[in-house]
């Protein structure tokens, strides 16, 4: 697979909706998560399984009709899972590369290539409940993974790596909620990148169908978030608003899944307002984690 920029998805809002009304089958068979896996066998694999399991992509469907018909909220179908997965994995590899080492290497001497699995099972299946029900969907998730992931890594780990590997993806699940409590760099980085998936075409639903709130203003005031290497940290996150509104979501919404995420010395947030139809009140706004 080629690299996957999480930026560039194709996260059409109406493409979304409509999926939401399609039969069961049609739904499923629009679903593919394209991940860069790289050298990294297992992660391949495991991908190529879950685009192949139709009870996975099932759930996905459930859940993004529970989210945008039923309770007009904004996007949890599969295109967000595919989004927080290469932006969990965009987050790991940066990190990596930086020296920062991860819970699977540090905890078990197992290998990066492993952290790597843990960060996207847990991307993959962090909403997976929601199809069940939004209210503690985190706890949902954690009953509807643990036996699915076993199926899904079957050949690709023997125990106990196993027991290791689904623990620690079942980890990043039920610590991606936030009041979640992370012990691993790996569950820290999937509750970070859920978050960063803020882009306003996740908010369109809920604006458009009249929920003006100070949530679906500030969340429509994002036009982009781009994750590069950064100079005094290893990961800037820069973000592109059109209003200021756009601040509440990064200082109340942004800010509570980064702060006791662990990742709080290694990701510095910049936010700009790009655009000359407003007052600049607040030309650059940096995130105090």
């Amino acid at each position: 697979m080629t690299d996957v920029d999480p930026e560039e998805i194709p996260a059409d809002p109406e493409e979304v909706e409509r999926e939401a009304s399609l039969t069961p089958g049609e739904a499923i068979a629009r679903m593919r998560i394209n991940l860069p896996a790289r050298a990294n066998r297992s992660l391949r694999e495991l991908v190529a399984r879950v685009n192949a399991d139709p009870q996975v992509r099932a759930w996905w469907h459930v859940a993004s009709v529970n989210a945008i018909k039923r309770l007009e909220i904004n996007d949890h179908s599969w295109v967000h899972i595919q989004i927080v997965a290469n932006i969990a994995l965009k987050l790991l590899r940066q990190l990596v590369r930086r020296g920062v080492e991860p819970a699977m290497v540090a905890d078990y001497g197992m290998t990066a290539e492993d952290a790597e699995v843990v960060v996207v099972l847990g991307a993959l299946f962090h909403d997976a409940g929601l199809a069940v029900h939004r209210d503690r969907h985190e706890d949902w998730s954690l009953f509807l993974a643990e036996p699915k992931l076993r199926e899904l890594l079957r050949g690709l780990y023997e125990e106990p790596e196993l027991t290791v590997v689904v623990s620690e993806a079942l980890q990043t699940i039920t610590a991606h909620r936030e009041g979640g409590r992370p012990l691993t760099l790996e569950a820290g980085i999937v509750r970070v990148a859920d978050a960063l998936d803020m882009a306003k075409g996740r908010s369109r639903i809920p604006f458009e169908r009249g929920r003006v709130s100070i949530h679906s203003l500030s969340a429509a005031a994002i036009d982009s978030v781009r994750i590069r290497d950064g100079a005094e940290r290893p990961v800037l996150v820069e973000i592109a608003m059109n209003n200021s509104s756009g601040l509440f979501q990064i200082d109340e919404v942004l800010k509570a899944k980064l702060r006791g995420s662990g990742l709080e010395p290694y990701v510095e947030v910049v936010a700009r307002i790009d655009t000359e139809a407003e007052k600049r009140l607040v030309p650059v706004y940096r995130l105090d984690a």
